[in-house]
């Protein structure tokens, strides 16, 4: 079997990218982060290396020993964890980080890639196995938009992705044409909180893939914990970009949006 190396991040992508693999009958070999990647990930992949991010140079080792030569990054490393004396224990990572122009997730991602690149590895699609996880255009719930909710969706769109083009993030919360949040570093379900905080209820939550969105990486996400964020945010109705949003636990997350009164559409 063709074997694929899988840098994994946080959350459920990774699982669903290796399970997906799996019945294309690959092999995979995964190197997870400790501090983010659930240990769930080692029932659905081959082998498994648990590095941290200090130990970051690793891992081109372990894909070269492994006979690697493809890899496919799913799940996202805490942004937060960008900031920590993790980062300075590991030279090749701090020469990295500190050799791109900014910090945004596509000039990291870049380097990384181009870092791989240089290795004499491939960077694939990390949608290659799971296209079925990407909605298309739509209504997913028994309820519809109303007429002020689709006004906020298409204001909401306009600006996300504006803002998804200068990759500060993917993601806005609107009410009544107004921008209660912006995304950033922190994520989707971050922004979430605090647009309760400024609009207290019935906002609209929008994400989008950014205009030139490499797939390889940072691809927009949204699931289960999504829709429950958005209800304990009282907002009212959550639009995503058809196509190209990945949406994990589709049928659990829309079933619980149904018995909430929550809209979840993909344009």
């Amino acid at each position: 079997m063709e074997k694929i190396g899988l840098i994994a991040g946080n959350r459920r992508f990774p699982i669903l990218f290796s399970e997906a693999a799996k019945k294309k009958k690959f092999h995979i070999v995964a190197v997870a982060i400790k501090g983010d990647t659930s240990y769930k990930l080692r029932k659905y992949v081959d082998k498994i290396y648990w590095i941290s991010l200090s130990d970051f140079s690793r891992l081109f080792e372990i894909f070269k020993n492994e006979g690697v030569t493809k890899i496919a990054m799913a799940g996202q490393i805490s942004p937060h964890r960008l900031f920590g004396k993790e980062i300075n224990k590991n030279r090749e990572l701090k020469e990295l980080l500190a050799s791109i122009k900014d910090k945004r997730a596509d000039t990291i991602f870049g380097a990384m890639a181009e870092k791989l690149k240089e290795s004499g590895f491939e960077l694939i699609d990390s949608t290659t196995f799971i296209g079925d996880l990407l909605p298309g255009q739509g209504t997913l719930t028994d309820r519809t938009p109303n007429f002020i909710e689709w006004e906020d969706i298409y204001f909401g769109l306009e600006l996300a992705k504006a803002i998804a083009y200068l990759d500060i993030g993917q993601t806005v919360a609107v009410k009544h044409k107004a921008i209660v949040a912006v995304e950033a570093l922190e994520g989707t379900d971050n922004l979430i909180r605090r647009a309760r905080t400024i609009a207290r209820d019935n906002f609209v939550v929008v994400k989008v893939s950014k205009p030139m969105q490499d797939a390889r990486f940072d691809m927009p996400v949204v699931g289960l914990n999504t829709v429950k964020n958005l209800i304990k945010a009282r907002g009212i109705c959550l639009a995503i970009e058809a196509g190209k949003t990945i949406f994990i636990d589709k049928e659990a997350s829309v079933g619980l949006a149904d018995k909430k009164g929550i809209s979840i559409v993909a344009v």
